[in-house]
């Protein structure tokens, strides 16, 4: 896969020793002058990483100084066990924003296997990046790590010489236009999906299950993904961006409007957002979209859901639980239901077990869960992938973020193939949800375009 546009790149170490052999690692930070992070992404030719949540901060990770995978019912705790291993033998000197993290994901399904389009990305898979450029509200850092303090300290020079000859700037370009684009799932077999799952519902097996479709897009030109997201930066700027680069395979990314959950030292926050409904054209008919979603039974049924399986989720984690006031989300092309949660964690609690604890939710999976990846597994026609997953970082600590892998789409060369869903409850009319879908699928589709 083409996976830049710049003409100078420096490449990391490409050795990669399985975590069991990871030696210690020493990390050490230097304060940067403003570069465009696009740039940066664009000069390295090794494994990338790029995170950007709404609140301003933004990190790029080059370089793999640790790498861990897992599969399997129990690959949340291996991922923990042995990423602890790797933080315990790291000693890092710089400012606590600019730290070392593991950034990664895990799939839909534990038994999730990297085939193609998701080559290179296991069913659990984290990196502590041999590089970090981390911008925060005030100023931007420079992270290298290394084997020892002397390979740390080249390290770190030579990037920051690499660096200071970027631009501040990068043009975001036009998308590299589409050919053609083909669907897993045709009009008919979703009907037939979803009165099966309807079928399942009036049966008493599940409450709700969300059925997702895939849509392979041919280009005219490989795609430029850091591109591609500066320019889903300004359609939507309150929503995540993020970009997981594999030597081997393909560029998960996307624009992912929800937050799964977000933890730093006790406290923690997460969302509901489930339901959905089109922008209007003029302030009076987006109000009035919003009134009809609002005053909607299947929507603000649909939407319970969600809010009753996170505070049941996560009550046996918490001492205080808050659930906020149900708001209105809106983005560019489509407005959501949203009910911001919070907590107070009962004990010392790695983020991670907050991520296994909430995925799926209800929003991406359905209720009861069991029954409804049952029925994801026997009805959706592709594999899922990293797609409706988490995504995210966290730290020594167990301190991290994730987002759930929504509005996301896979590279590969001149192929995206992108994902979406819509969920599905006892009143559900097939061709309103089919609608729902192809609308989702519009955010990323109109950046390639």
């Amino acid at each position: 896969m083409d996976r830049s546009s710049g003409e100078h790149r420096l490449a990391a170490d490409s050795t990669v020793r399985p975590v069991d052999e990871t030696p210690d690692l020493v990390g050490r930070s230097r304060e940067l002058e403003d570069v465009s992070f696009g740039a940066v992404v664009d000069s390295a030719s090794e494994s990338r990483i790029l995170w950007a949540p709404p609140d301003g901060l933004e990190i790029v990770g080059l370089g793999v100084a640790a790498n861990v995978t897992a599969s399997g019912p129990d690959r949340f705790d291996r991922i923990r066990e042995r990423t602890t291993r790797v933080f315990d033998g790291l000693e890092y000197d710089g400012p606590h924003v600019a730290r070392p993290r593991a950034f990664g994901g895990v799939s839909f399904h534990d038994g999730h296997e990297p085939d193609s389009p998701w080559t290179g990305f296991d069913a659990a898979s984290f990196v502590v990046p041999q590089v970090l450029v981390v911008r925060s509200d005030a100023k931007t850092w420079l992270t290298a790590v290394g084997e020892t303090a002397d390979e740390t300290a080249k390290r770190l020079a030579d990037w920051y010489d690499h660096i200071e000859d970027l631009p501040s700037m990068q043009p975001s370009g036009t998308g590299p236009g589409v050919e053609s684009t083909r669907r897993t799932t045709s009009p008919a077999a979703w009907r037939d999906q979803v009165e099966t799952a309807i079928a399942r519902i009036e049966r008493g097996e599940l409450t709700k299950v969300v059925l997702a479709q895939s849509l392979s897009v041919d280009l005219e030109e490989p795609v430029d993904v850091p591109a591609t997201l500066e320019r889903l930066r300004r359609q939507y700027p309150n929503c995540y961006r993020f970009l997981i680069d594999r030597e081997i395979g393909g560029t998960f990314f996307g624009a992912p409007p929800e937050r799964l959950v977000c933890k730093h030292g006790d406290r923690i926050e997460t969302e509901a957002l489930a339901g959905s409904i089109q922008r209007g054209e003029t302030p009076a008919t987006d109000d009035a979209y919003a009134d009809e979603m609002r005053d909607s039974e299947k929507v603000q049924h649909e939407h319970g859901l969600v809010v009753d399986a996170i505070r049941d989720q996560l009550d046996p984690l918490a001492d205080e639980l808050t659930i906020a006031e149900q708001t209105i989300r809106r983005l560019a092309n489509i407005q959501h239901l949203q009910t911001p949660i919070a907590a107070t964690l009962e004990g010392d609690r790695h983020v991670l077990e907050l991520v296994e604890a909430l995925h799926p939710t209800p929003a991406v999976g359905g209720v009861p869960p069991t029954a409804a990846w049952e029925t994801i597994r026997d009805t959706e026609a592709f594999d899922r992938g990293w797609y409706a997953a988490p995504v995210g970082w966290f730290d020594a600590a167990g301190d991290g973020e994730f987002a759930v892998g929504l509005r996301s789409g896979v590279a590969n060369d001149d192929t995206v193939t992108l994902f979406a869903g819509s969920g599905i409850v006892a009143d559900s009319d097939p061709d309103d949800e089919w609608d729902e879908v192809q609308l989702k699928f519009r955010p990323i589709l109109d950046e390639l375009e």
